[in-house]
């Protein structure tokens, strides 16, 4: 039997009216095809010419290649590198199928379900996401400006993947042994303005403090901001000894919303991303901020294909290397 051209198989699709899973499929099909060395030239580009990642020497030279990508040579130092030394994706392998894996990421499949189509082991897949979502999660907004809205959510302290626990193990999805916030529970504090720009800070056990409102939310405020925030005192605390505007909603009155003056937008992000952490079936507390900068970074759809994704994460890579020399 002939097969059939492109064009006819084009058509017969556009013609069609698909689904949401059904796009998602066509997506993943289409990542799945990149030709084995769109990732190292990908790679290559965001580098450019690096800098020494040992001593920061900017003069280095070509020395060769390996696994596909070009060795330079410091003349300070004299030690060779490739664009990806001292970075979170040093020695990772099979670079055939990171952008596939990466279309897995911007789906938000499970760990399995993306080991399985990329057809890498579970703890590689498991791997990689925790080396490749911090780095596009690090693309954050510098400052908040304008109507600021803060407010935390609370998570069932979890040592999913542990060898050894802290505390007695209890059921999958169990409850705390107290009521109301307790050190048992992991605070994720969300702050968004009306720009829908966000910034998210894991502040640790129980309920957020002055102190750490200091630490996360005054070097991300502009001075002319209007924070708003639930009535809990330790926002009062921090907006007085920062000297911005504050304005409450008092929640547990029912009040929700006096004007403009609500908490809507950083509420509705809470919602989407415990939402959509349900298909994960539970996920360490170390590993909370990790998945908050995924959903953010997902929400704010800046990083649309796995090419922009592997992009951000080769240069957010770069800049921490050279941060930390």
């Amino acid at each position: 039997m002939q097969g059939l051209g492109f064009e006819v198989v084009f058509s017969a699709l556009t013609s069609l009216h698909l689904e949401t899973d059904d796009v998602a499929k066509l997506r993943e099909w289409v990542a799945a095809i990149v030709h084995p060395g769109e990732c190292l030239r990908l790679i290559a580009e965001a580098a450019g010419t690096p800098c020494c990642p040992h001593c920061q020497c900017p003069r280095v030279h070509r020395c060769g290649s390996a696994s596909g990508l070009q060795r330079w040579r410091c003349l300070a130092c004299r030690r060779s590198f490739n664009a990806l030394t001292n970075t979170p994706l040093a020695r990772l392998r099979k670079k055939a199928v990171w952008l596939p894996y990466l279309q897995c990421v911007l789906g938000s499949r499970t760990v399995r379900a993306a080991a399985e189509l990329v057809g890498v082991h579970r703890t590689t897949s498991f791997r990689w996401r925790h080396r490749f979502v911090p780095g596009a999660a690090s693309k954050r907004p510098a400052r908040l400006e304008g109507m600021v809205e803060a407010d935390e959510t609370y998570m069932l302290e979890s040592q999913k993947g542990s060898r050894h626990l802290a505390r007695p193990p209890r059921r999958r999805g169990g409850v705390a042994s107290r009521r109301g916030i307790s050190r048992e529970h992991e605070c994720l504090l969300v702050a968004r303005d009306r720009g829908r720009r966000t910034l998210d800070f894991h502040t640790g056990r129980g309920p957020v403090s002055a102190a750490r409102l200091e630490d996360c939310l005054r070097p991300a405020l502009a001075p002319d901001v209007l924070l708003i925030s639930d009535s809990a005192a330790a926002y009062r605390v921090f907006a007085s000894h920062a000297g911005i505007a504050h304005e409450t909603v008092n929640l547990r009155a029912g009040i929700k919303a006096r004007g403009t003056i609500h908490l809507n937008n950083v509420n509705g992000w809470h919602a989407r991303f415990k939402t959509w952490l349900r298909r994960f079936n539970g996920i360490a507390s170390r590993y909370l901020i990790n998945y908050s900068g995924w959903q953010r970074f997902l929400d704010d759809g800046a990083l649309r294909t796995p090419a922009q994704l592997l992009t951000a994460i080769i240069q957010c890579a770069i800049c921490r290397c050279k941060v930390t020399n």
